[in-house]
């Protein structure tokens, strides 16, 4: 059987990579060829000034600094020893278009330090849930109760689930529990698609089905109307 590469390609994600020909792209995210260069620090040998020099499409050695280049941002990645040290790979996804701009802001910036903190970044996932919960009716007093008082409302089992997740995770991020959250950054990456998902399920799709419902003709609707009244 014929292998599909489209589809292999699209089922991988390629991550930055030491010596890779190509990844995803730290800076556009594009799954894109790389061009490489090692580069050397010297010394002037009149000036005695440090400076830099490229040394051309070479293999980067283990010990060396290396330069990455993206083929479609043209953008640089700089790596040492074989790690990359800038800009920080996020692979974490992007906030969701419909996602309230008070709950964005605390995404983002969980999303900014989730390598370097991921206990910080789940305390603030459960912030953003916090805000995001008050943005569909909560009072953002107590978390527990917004969700008890969403699921009263009718709130989707797996939604509730969801809040439920980046709740409990956010809270031993911030006291002593179970979840060892230094054991496990995983688990702290799939909070931010948790978050995503709520957004989707409550705010999203219920968007796509008023605009929907509301371009139908009048007539329509008000026989609809009478039929549930």
């Amino acid at each position: 059987m014929k292998r599909d590469d489209s589809r292999t390609m699209a089922n991988k994600e390629y991550p930055p990579s030491k010596d890779a020909p190509q990844f995803k792209c730290p800076h556009c995210g594009t799954i894109a060829q790389q061009h490489w260069s090692t580069l050397r620090f010297t010394r002037d040998q009149h000036t005695g000034q440090p400076h830099t020099a490229f040394l051309g499409a070479f293999k980067p050695r283990m010990n060396a600094y290396a330069v990455s280049g993206c083929q479609v941002c043209s953008e640089v990645a700089f790596w040492r020893a074989g790690t990359l040290v800038w800009p920080i790979a996020n692979q974490i996804p992007a906030p969701s278009a419909d996602m309230p701009e008070a709950v964005k802001i605390d995404y983002e910036e969980a999303r900014a330090i989730y390598e370097l903190s991921p206990k910080g970044a789940a305390a603030l996932l459960r912030l953003a849930i916090q805000k995001l919960c008050v943005n569909l009716g909560g009072t953002g007093e107590n978390l527990n109760a917004d969700i008890g008082k969403l699921v009263k409302n009718g709130l989707r089992e797996n939604v509730q689930q969801a809040l439920d997740v980046v709740r409990v995770i956010g809270n031993n991020a911030v006291h002593p529990g179970q979840i060892a959250i230094d054991d496990d950054v995983k688990v702290v990456s799939a909070l931010f698609g948790l978050v995503n998902i709520v957004v989707e399920n409550m705010i999203t799709q219920p968007a796509k089905v008023a605009e929907m419902f509301n371009a139908l003709p009048d007539r329509q609707k008000e026989q609809i109307e009478k039929r549930d009244s």
